[in-house]
């Protein structure tokens, strides 16, 4: 219930709780307010078991919990067979792995031929000019600075 409550917050609380009570009245108001949740419980329970009788028997595995929109999701998920294979046959990781393996091999096979064809006086490879940057425009082909034009 206070799962977001830090150990700063929760001396916080505290310190506050005996500067409003007082340290004499601090015990009775714990037990004053643990009774009232107890109560609370009792309640929700009791509407929860009053709910479930009511929906009837196709519903006796209904549990609240799963209105929650994400444990509905996870649920549904979990539970599909169709989506289990789906999930099983395709891996992001694997595919993306592959594509990763795909790309450092044509970066590798681009450095290594020029440097391999200058080497042995042939033509560079099939795959080097994909990589290949273009040449420099000619100073007469490049366009002008205008510094009023920036």
């Amino acid at each position: 219930m206070f799962n977001d409550i830090g150990a700063l917050e929760l001396v916080t609380i505290v310190v506050l709780a005996i500067l409003i009570f007082g340290p004499e009245k601090l015990p009775k108001v714990i037990q004053d307010v643990t009774g009232v949740i107890r109560k609370i419980r009792a309640f929700s329970d009791s509407a929860k078991q009053d709910i479930r009788s009511e929906l009837g028997p196709e519903f006796k595995d209904f549990e609240f919990e799963d209105l929650n929109p994400k444990t509905f999701i996870r649920k549904q998920l979990s539970e599909n067979e169709d989506l289990k294979e789906i999930r099983s046959s395709f891996d992001l990781r694997k595919e993306l792995n592959d594509v990763t393996d795909a790309v450092n091999s044509k970066e590798t096979d681009a450095v290594t031929a020029p440097a391999a064809a200058a080497s042995t006086g042939g033509a560079p490879a099939a795959g080097a000019d994909l990589v290949k940057k273009p040449a420099a425009p000619a100073a007469d082909q490049r366009a002008r600075f205008d510094a009023d034009a920036t």
